[in-house]
């Protein structure tokens, strides 16, 4: 039958590996509900506090552990029979703590909270058994374990001079998240612009599209031939077809052969402008008043005699272009 009431802190395994954690955490939890002296010897503590503490400290053990135990209702006996089975912990853990004191570097470990969980795990189980280490053994430990391409910074550590290890981890932690953002800057290239939001300019293309959508109609149908396609009738401006048969598009206007101005312009007698947005240069126009007018001969003979003997053709336009500036 599993427990009713929630237990506290994790019970002791019937292979006894949790021991120096359980015995930690059953001393402080007694001594929280006032019942610590239960487990002293020479105690004088009443039936009441005894039962009380009997009852924790079973409630905190295995099934196998508290059946092994069940004629013991002394706390004091209980706790001195379960030291007695699981005290030799400290004389196996502690090698193993030593060896990994031992192998521990910083260099091996990607983050300062990693390798400070396992600094401070090894360090526990070690004072657990009785070792002491002091602030200036953690203090060298990671100062001298730093890699070789960290050897100014851990010169200035060292230059520092940390009586606390807690000092040297705050100087790490500041050192590790300056660095991150620096990591960060220096992915962007120097002189460009942030990546701009992917739902911004999602939202900028859906107006530009809305916005064009035409509202006119075209009825005509054109007789030219489109770029993109023939049709008439409802379209937006971005669709260029047009031209003869139905469809959608925008219709092009029939264009007319000759310009529609069918006057001719009084200075210059061209029909592509009207006069007062001739701009032919006066020179021209003079020119055209003084010699247009003239009627133009339409067969020009040349009288060659026979004894001429020049073979020079005469020039017709033998007239100087000064001639017509008079």
């Amino acid at each position: 039958m599993s427990n009713i009431q929630k237990v506290e802190f994790e019970a002791l395994k019937v292979s006894g590996e949790n021991y120096l954690e359980w015995a930690l955490d059953t001393r402080i939890f007694l001594n929280s509900k006032g019942l610590g002296e239960c487990i002293k010897a020479d105690n004088t503590a009443s039936d009441k506090d005894r039962s009380q503490a009997i009852f924790h400290i079973r409630h905190h053990l295995a099934a196998s552990l508290k059946q092994q135990y069940l004629t013991l209702e002394n706390p004091l006996e209980l706790w001195v029979a379960l030291k007695k089975r699981y005290d030799h912990q400290k004389t196996v853990l502690l090698p193993q703590a030593k060896f990994d004191w031992k192998e521990l570097r910083f260099q091996d470990y990607k983050s300062v909270d990693d390798y400070n969980s396992e600094l401070f795990r090894i360090v526990s189980i070690m004072k657990l058994c009785g070792e002491e280490v002091s602030d200036n053994d953690l203090l060298e430990k990671t100062l001298s374990t730093f890699h070789t391409q960290n050897i100014v910074l851990q010169q200035q550590y060292c230059a520092m001079k940390h009586t606390l290890y807690e000092d040297l981890l705050s100087c790490l932690l500041l050192a590790e998240k300056n660095n991150d953002l620096l990591m960060r800057n220096s992915a962007q290239p120097p002189g460009s612009a942030p990546v701009p939001d992917s739902r911004k300019e999602s939202y900028n293309v859906q107006r530009d599209r809305s916005s064009d959508r035409g509202h006119g109609h075209g009825n005509g149908r054109g007789n030219g031939r489109g770029k993109r396609g023939r049709g008439n009738g409802r379209g937006n401006r971005h669709n260029l077809s047009y031209g003869s048969g139905k469809g959608r598009g925008i219709s092009k206007p029939n264009r007319p052969a000759h310009p529609t101005n069918q006057s001719a312009c009084t200075r210059c007698r061209m029909f592509n402008h009207w006069t007062k947005n001739c701009r032919t240069p006066k020179l021209h126009c003079d020119l055209y008043q003084k010699h247009g007018k003239a009627p133009a001969e339409a067969n020009m003979a040349q009288q060659v005699d026979a004894n001429d003997t020049t073979t020079e053709p005469t020039d017709l336009m033998d007239y100087e272009t000064s001639d017509l500036l008079d």
